[in-house]
């Protein structure tokens, strides 16, 4: 198993960059929040990031209370093992693949058709297919290196994208002043109103991508305090930069006109905005980060679903080639080349049959993905309790009730997803729309193919998420092969 180095490992502070930009903070607020203040409850949205952050805090706390027993790069497939059991783990990895494959894809597909709208305005035509291939080029090469190179880029990025809001929220605030903050957004006549739903299911998807944090587990240096840490912090700060972002996108219009001005602005929202109250300049910036932003989700996502493959493979769930780290960049360099080869070739089998990268590609995916990313967190919630059950250093809040509450949530924002996914993907398509019974059919299969290793070969099927920090006298049936997961330099 992998050795953990003080002197080598992530920092809680690279970790949270990981995670938090796989949440992709420009890209959702300017693509999303205009949805709600449009379809949902208006001005009520920054309520509705408050109620999603809280639920997802609640996650969080048993999350972190397992990552303190639990270490492994399996993130929630060795959790849900460890605390439903194994065929409900195995049953997990699967729905994993396909929902970090999916956000892959569609963040490869959205990162191409923005890159050709903004080169567009430009002047400049260059073919959304060429940009996706760019993107996905990029990504694989930093995936494929240590990840504390990729904490770095996606740091800098991070730092960009939010700094640009700030600049647009501090500027509404000069000239609004008060103003810029109504209290009505707040106020339950104004936050539970028949567009809550909507608003909750835009909110819980805008968070996806910051339960990564355990993934990175076996790379940081003290995983025991820095995967809790980097989790309260990475959704900290996604729910107070989208809440109070959100907050003062209300403001800037006005709480009575927000809902007509954003009908008819929709993704040109916040450029509208930071037309307004900073420059045109700074709108050109805005324009290039949203591009980037997409970049960097792309960026972590393909970190995340790459460790995915890296630690089933090692578990024997997938040929183990796929479980042996590179020799020299210690990453999950084969399952990189898998990620890269996908979100290279999907992509191009759509541009060569003349779909649209956004509405048959990147649409699709975010539903699909979405849907199968809350599912794992509500099993992972429900695991939490199942593993402290049978330990006797379980509390009654953070091993119980948090996670009761996070689960409960969950599960209604599964729901939502669910009845309004057409809203999501934004097609009436019945295949597209039908995209999530391949989460139910993911966990029947691996459900399946459980019962398939326990019976064909029970020694790999005893050994599914073996821990040595939580089980040391645990004994894999197969040699470790090649390095292990570790990040490189003292700078990490």
């Amino acid at each position: 198993m992998t050795t953990h180095r003080a002197d080598r490992g992530l920092s809680a502070p690279r970790i949270v960059f990981l995670v938090v930009a796989a949440a992709a903070p420009m890209a959702a607020l300017v693509g999303l929040v205009p949805l709600q203040y449009a379809l949902g409850n208006g001005a009520g949205a920054p309520g509705a990031f408050v109620i999603a952050g809280l639920v997802l805090l609640c996650f969080g706390v048993g999350y972190a209370a397992m990552a303190r027993r639990i270490t492994n790069t399996g993130g929630f497939y060795t959790f849900i093992c460890r605390g439903l059991g194994r065929a409900p783990g195995v049953a997990a990895a699967f729905v994993a693949l396909i929902a970090y494959t999916a956000v892959g894809l569609q963040l490869a597909a959205g990162f191409g058709y923005f890159m050709q709208i903004t080169f567009a305005q430009a002047g400049v035509s260059v073919p959304w297919e060429v940009f996706t291939a760019l993107g996905v080029a990029a990504s694989g090469f930093l995936s494929y290196r240590r990840v504390d190179l990729s904490a770095k880029v996606l740091g800098t990025l991070m730092a960009c994208e939010i700094g640009v809001l700030l600049i647009l929220d501090f500027a509404v605030l000069g000239h609004r002043g008060t103003g810029a903050l109504p209290l009505t957004s707040f106020e339950p006549d104004t936050v539970f109103t028949s567009g809550l739903a909507v608003s909750l299911l835009v909110a819980f998807g805008s968070f996806i991508g910051f339960e990564s944090a355990a993934l990175y587990g076996e790379e940081s240096r003290d995983p025991k305090r820095t995967i809790p840490v980097a989790t309260y912090w990475a959704l900290g700060v996604i729910t107070v930069f989208y809440g109070i972002t959100s907050w003062i996108g209300v403001g800037a219009v006005g709480a009575d006109r927000v809902h007509s001005v954003a009908g008819k602005e929709l993704g040109n929202y916040f450029f509208a905005l930071d037309d307004q109250y900073v420059n045109s300049t700074m709108t050109s910036i805005m324009a290039v980060l949203l591009c980037t932003s997409i970049f960097a989700s792309l960026l972590a996502i393909q970190n995340a679903a790459s460790r995915y493959i890296y630690a089933l493979g090692r578990e024997r769930i997938l040929p183990g080639w796929f479980g042996q780290a590179h020799t020299t960049h210690e990453s999950p360099a084969r399952a990189t080349l898998v990620i890269t080869a996908l979100n290279a070739v999907v992509p191009g089998i759509f541009a060569v049959a003349g779909l649209d990268p956004y509405l048959n590609l990147a649409t699709s995916m975010a539903g699909l993905g979405t849907i199968g990313i809350i599912v794992l967190q509500a099993a992972a919630a429900a695991a939490v309790i199942g593993f402290f059950r049978r330990h006797p250093d379980r509390h009654w809040w953070r091993t119980l009730l948090a996670p009761a509450i996070g689960l409960a949530g969950l599960v209604y924002a599964g729901v939502l997803v669910v009845g309004h996914f057409s809203l999501l993907t934004g097609t009436t398509s019945a295949i597209v729309n039908d995209l999530p019974w391949l989460v139910l059919a993911a966990a029947v299969l691996g459900l399946g193919y459980a019962r398939w290793l326990k019976a064909n070969k029970p020694a790999v099927y005893g050994a599914l998420a073996a821990d040595e920090h939580t089980s040391p006298t645990s004994e894999s049936p197969y040699p470790e092969s090649g390095p292990t997961l570790i990040a490189g330099s003292p700078s990490s």
